[in-house]
């Protein structure tokens, strides 16, 4: 799992959930990003998973897969890196 991908996971962020004023080195790696992390809520994972689908090919069958997928960047990368494109 490259720096790069983790680079590209969290620019997707960014652009998909149109958050303003934020790079990617404003984003850790490992923090939450539902809750006290980046505090993304219920709308903002279904906007990931299609985002994530149509940029890396990767589909999250299911709420509990998502669960585990969108705990941080690092998670999503090697959900990516398992099964995406």
């Amino acid at each position: 799992m490259s720096d790069q991908l983790m680079e590209n996971i969290k620019q997707m962020i960014i652009d998909s959930l149109r958050i303003e004023g934020m790079s990617p080195a404003d984003i850790e790696t490992d923090a939450p990003l539902f809750g006290e992390g980046l505090g993304l809520d219920s709308i903002d994972a279904l906007q990931l998973v299609v985002a994530m689908e149509k940029d890396f090919g990767a589909v999250v069958p299911d709420a509990a897969t998502g669960t585990k997928v969108f705990r941080s960047v690092r998670s999503m990368a090697e959900y990516i890196s398992e099964n995406g494109k």
